[in-house]
Parts: C-alpha cells; structure tokens; sequence
C-alpha cells in the first residue's frame, strides 16, 4: 500500500482554508465595509497640533451639537485629491469638516491646500498617526460621520465618490442629519 506524503495533502487543504473563508465572506452583511470599533463610542481625541496658520480641532467641533465629518487626508494620496472637490462642495453646502492630515510633510500638505482650497473648519497635523491609530484608520482617506454630541456614528474607508460614495455614504449622513 501506497504512503501518503503530507506534503501532498498541506496544498488541498490551504487552498480549501482560503476557499471556504472566501464563500463565508461574500455573505457578510456588508462585504465592502471594514469594521469599526469607534462606531458608538464617544470620537477619539484628535491631536492639538495644527498644520501651518490653518486652525486647529478643538474637542467643542465634535460636540457642536451639528453633525461633522472627522476626514483623515495626506497631499500624497491620490484617492484623497479625488475627493477633494466633493469635500469642498459639501463645505460649500454648510457641513462642517474637520481634517486631520497624517503621515505627511507639513509643508507639501501646506502647498496641496494653497493650490486646491481648504474645506476644513479645522485642521489637525498628525504626522507619526498617532490620531489616526486612536481612530482605527487603515490608510487615507477615511471619514468619520461623528453626530452633535461627539459619539462617531459612521466609518467610510475611501474616496468620497463613485457608486460606493452614493450608495453607502450618503445614506448614512443623511440618517445622521434627520436624527
């Protein structure tokens, strides 16, 4: 009778592993959404320090008893100049946004916001991510719906555009903004 090596049966059965973790994770309730330990929790604290002349985040901007946007950005990051139209014109439409920029050089991130125009009611400098690590960010841009009292109602990793920005996002703003 023939052996066996378990070396011919490990690669089946990783591959079987993969496949079932795979199958298991299509039918999530949201297969496109991450997790978020800060969604009902009070909003992390966000750094004082500030990014050139442009004002700070005070905690009062979280507790405004309006909604706000908690948006973490880098001048590096292309999805996060994707957004940066809709970020203005969200401003535009009387939201207020706060941006935190993270993992960046203050002067690049200075020059991104000359040339295209701060949306941002505030703005923190968080060039280790300390702040970003506090809110469970992955990678820029991520935004935070956070309701009037300070308590983070909503995580949306990526650009604010395309059909996950219509479809996911705005719907959850739009509940924030009714209650």
């Amino acid at each position: 009778m023939a052996r066996i090596s378990p070396l011919m049966i490990a690669p089946p059965l990783i591959f079987a592993a993969f496949a079932a973790l795979a199958y298991v994770g299509m039918f999530r309730d949201d297969p496109q959404g991450l997790p978020s330990t800060r969604v009902g929790q009070s909003a992390p604290a966000i750094t004082e320090a500030t990014l050139g002349s442009y004002p700070g985040v005070t905690p009062d901007m979280l507790q405004s008893g309006e909604v706000t946007l908690v948006n973490f950005w880098a001048s590096w990051c292309p999805p996060c100049r994707a957004e940066h139209p809709k970020l203005l014109e969200m401003q535009a439409d009387g939201m207020q946004i706060v941006g935190v920029n993270f993992k960046d050089q203050a002067g690049d991130a200075l020059s991104y916001l000359e040339d295209e125009k701060s949306p941002f009611a505030g703005i923190a400098f968080d060039p280790k991510g300390r702040t970003a690590i506090e809110w469970g960010v992955t990678a820029p841009p991520e935004t935070f719906i956070v309701d009037g009292d300070g308590t983070v109602l909503f995580r949306f990793a990526g650009p604010l555009v395309g059909s996950d920005y219509q479809q996911r996002f705005l719907p959850a703003l739009a509940a924030a903004q009714a209650d």
